[in-house]
């Protein structure tokens, strides 16, 4: 059966091109973007940026430690606590390093440094001089100033003038450099020391009191280590997601063409039946051609895909989806892996279609001209039930028992895919009379054209379902992702508004946060109250063996009812004071009890719990602003009072946050705002899954209507014999082509509409009443362009085969 496997290829190759071409971009995709992982995952980091100049650096012990029942445990501290002034003594000649907050006014974010510390990375002057007085900074090339210039600089104290007497190389982070003296006063806490001595006798000088590293570890202190993890998660994320759809729309692609391919040849298999082939034999015969096409294309793909690493990874450092500096691995691994990933795809994808070629009867041969073959077979009705029911009960588990699952993207997709599935599966059933639906319209156009292309499209019921399959999918995991995405993020940021009472809140623009200047002036404008909150930590020892951090929010209690509306379910608010705590009920803590904390720098202390959280409290955690440490204030809520003209409060708080690098936004604009950033960062992630989709698209597409031209050869001769012209042959093939998108456009609504509604069932119960945002956009772009690949399909062999003579 195998050379009669490969004979048919040779014979039948137009069937098999669109499996191969689905194949070859599957396992390319799959070997890149799993190169993309590996290069995530192996890849080293970058050398020392902040330190590189310096041979040893010693940094405070960043970590909290202790004792727990089973052993110390630890965790690292949110706040440094600083180096010690006697080992600064112990270590003479060490440049001494202090990093803080210090932004230009209006400026990019940046931190401020002592000039000595330029030394380190190094940083050095190319135009003018150091610093020399208090009011005196260098900058890094690259900060929007020149040399000479008087700017205002933001750092936690509040906004202060100073000159601009040098420019630095640039360094690692932009930076602001303050005289040591200025940069003493302004951050009295020492982050780090940089030495030039072995780094023996720095270890014997700190004696356990701080941490001396050398070599990669000095990356350590690095400004973007944070970043290029997060950078690294994301490119590895995408990258998963992505190759999950590539896998999952090549098995439907393969499966959806093998489906169509034996469904063309039933009078084939029928006739091998008849000279005695066993239903085996001819099941053979079908996975050998799938394994000889999956041969030839996963080696093909295989050989691509790491071509296509390095595009991937420029793609995703353009979104600032991945760190610029890391190099594509030369691992071979991936492209083994998907070689056999496309071995098994193709397997998968032809095992239903291998079944139905091998229950063909001998009897099919005479009339399968003539009768189509029922749409839905018993095993496609099972599994198309069987998916529909698993992705509902999915959705009602959630709906039910965890609603606030349903904003996880690792809970949404997999229904998302299940339904999808599940629409294909069951299109057969409901093309017929979608179909008729659509055809109406059609059915009137002037002439016999209308007439014509709707009873092509009737005519063959599983033609139409398996062309519109791919539009099926692209168009509903575009309108199901991209909206269900919209839809979280508008969840999420009604939540965030919620709770707030307040009708302005002010915010900064950057890393310091809400100077005391500011704050200051906020609080002394007239007609508002001004409640501001600190964003911080505190640590719990969890059954006495493990320290878990948890976020809090350090308020003025007195002031917190005006501007939060903070659920509770025990206890009380009014009596939160320095040494009282109100925790959510995830503490599970009762109202009076005392439990042992740690403040963000590890110092202990003991607080009583005086108030439950409800559910939908915007924090974690309550405490007072002395355990907020050195932080400063992350948003300032203002609450007009009784006679204060709105008008006059917005020009108020625009003027006090003017050169304090803040602002001041309404209670909507700020939710807008919110939501906006979200979508912009879960869009990116999801365009690159559509990419991928419209890239199977237009395999789906064109080689299902080029396998299905060989069919309508006869239909298109009787036509012409029958007087139509060239044009009016092409004008049909597009409009039918046409018909079928719309078919399958409307059965991905369906898909569509069932996602959403199940995510916003989910939903409403945490973030209220809601509507259905739609990224018609989008949407309405992808339908266009399977649109377009569908006449192009339909319309090319219809060109060829109406090139020819009216008669024969």
């Amino acid at each position: 059966m195998l050379t009669i496997a490969f004979g048919t290829l040779r014979t039948r190759w137009v069937s098999f091109v669109g499996t191969f071409a689905a194949l070859v971009l599957g396992t390319a995709l799959i070997a890149a973007l799993g190169q993309v992982l590996t290069t995530t995952i192996d890849s080293p980091g970058r050398g020392p940026q902040r330190y590189a100049a310096a041979p040893v650096v010693v940094v405070p012990d960043g970590l909290l430690r202790v004792n727990a029942r089973q052993g110390e445990t630890s965790a690292p501290l949110a706040e440094p606590r600083g180096i010690d002034a006697s080992l600064i003594r112990a270590l003479p000649g060490a440049v001494v390093d202090r990093i803080f907050p210090a932004q230009l006014s209006d400026g990019p974010a940046s931190v401020g440094r002592p000039w000595s510390a330029s030394r380190t990375a190094p940083q050095t002057l190319i135009r003018g001089r150091a610093p020399e007085a208090d009011r005196e900074i260098a900058v890094t090339a690259g900060l929007p100033v020149r040399a000479g210039t008087r700017v205002q600089v933001v750092t936690a104290d509040g906004a202060r003038p100073y000159t601009v007497v040098g420019i630095t190389s640039p360094g690692p982070e932009p930076t602001v450099f303050f005289t040591d003296a200025q940069a003493a006063r302004l951050s009295p806490r020492v982050d780090a020391l940089a030495v030039w001595a072995p780094a023996a006798d720095v270890r014997a000088a700190a004696g356990g009191r701080a941490t001396v590293l050398t070599g990669q570890d000095r990356t350590l202190p690095d400004p973007n280590r944070a970043v290029d993890e997060d950078a690294r998660n994301n490119a590895n994320i995408i990258a998963g997601i992505a190759a999950g759809f590539a896998a999952f729309v090549a098995v439907f692609v393969v499966t959806s063409t093998f489906a169509f391919a034996v469904g063309q040849r039933r009078r084939e298999f029928a006739l091998l039946r008849t000279v005695g082939a066993t239903t085996r034999q001819v099941r053979r015969m079908v996975y050998g051609e799938a394994v000889l096409v999956a041969l030839a294309a996963s080696a093909v793909g295989a050989a691509l895909g790491p071509l296509g690493t390095r595009p991937i990874l420029g793609w995703l450092v353009g979104l600032g989806m991945a760190p610029d500096w890391m190099v594509p691995s030369a691992s071979a691994v991936p492209s083994y892996l998907a070689f056999a990933m496309g071995l098994l795809v193709a397997v998968a994808g032809v095992a239903v279609a291998a079944r139905r070629a091998g229950r063909v009867r001998p009897a099919e041969a005479m009339r399968e001209a003539a009768i189509e073959p029922r749409a839905m077979t018993p095993g496609r009705w099972i599994a198309g039930l069987g998916v529909l029911g698993l992705a509902l009960i999915s959705m009602a588990v959630i709906a039910v028992t965890d609603p606030s699952g349903a904003t996880n993207n690792k809970s949404f997709m997999p229904i998302v895919m299940e339904l999808v599935a599940a629409a294909g599966l069951l299109a057969p059933a409901v093309t017929r009379p979608v179909t008729l639906l659509l055809a109406k319209p059609v059915e009137r156009l002037r002439g016999a054209g209308g007439v014509i292309v709707s009873g092509g499209a009737l005519a063959s019921t599983r033609r139409t379902a398996a062309t519109a399959a791919p539009v099926l999918v692209t168009v509903a995991l575009a309108g199901s992702l991209l909206g269900g995405a919209a839809m979280t993020d508008a969840a999420k940021a009604a939540m965030e508004s919620a709770p707030v009472r307040a009708d302005y809140l002010v915010l900064p623009g950057g890393p310091v946060g809400l100077d005391r200047q500011l704050v200051e002036r906020l609080r002394a404008l007239p007609g508002v109250d001004v409640t501001t909150a600190t964003s911080t930590s505190v640590y719990t020892l969890e059954g006495d063996t493990v320290l878990i951090r948890r976020p809090a929010e350090a308020v003025d209690p007195a002031a917190l009812r005006k501007a939060l509306d903070v659920p509770v379910t025990a206890g009380s608010l009014d009596g939160l004071d320095d040494g009282s705590i109100a925790v959510s009920e995830s503490w599970e803590r009762g109202v009076g009890q005392s439990v042992p904390v740690w403040q963000a720098d590890g110092t202990r202390t003991t607080l009583k719990v005086v108030a439950l959280l409800g559910a939908d409290s915007p924090a974690d955690s309550y405490v007072t602003p002395r355990h907020a440490l050195s932080a400063p204030p992350s948003v300032a809520y203002v609450k007009l009072r009784p006679g204060t003209s709105p008008e006059t409060a917005r020009k108020a708080l625009d003027q006090a946050v003017h050169g304090h690098n803040a602002r001041a936004v309404t209670k909507s604009e700020w939710a807008g705002d919110s939501g906006e950033r979200r979508q912009s960062a879960s869009r990116l992630g999801l365009l690159v899954v559509l990419g991928i989709m419209l890239a199977y698209t237009a395999i789906g597409l064109v080689n299902t209507l080029l396998m299905a031209a060989s069919d309508r050869v006869g239909e298109r001769g009787a036509l012409r014999l029958l007087g139509a012209g060239r044009r009016q042959v092409l004008r049909y093939a597009a409009l039918e082509a046409l018909l079928v998108v719309a078919v399958g456009v409307v059965l991905a609504a369906g898909a569509t509409a069932l996602n959403l509604l199940g995510l916003w069932v989910a939903l409403v119960q945490i973030a209220g009443p809601m509507g259905v945002p739609m990224p018609w956009g989008t949407v309405a772009a992808v339908t266009a362009a399977c649109a377009l690949l569908a006449v192009l399909g339909a319309v090319l062999p219809a060109l060829r085969a109406s090139s020819g003579p009216r008669a024969s």
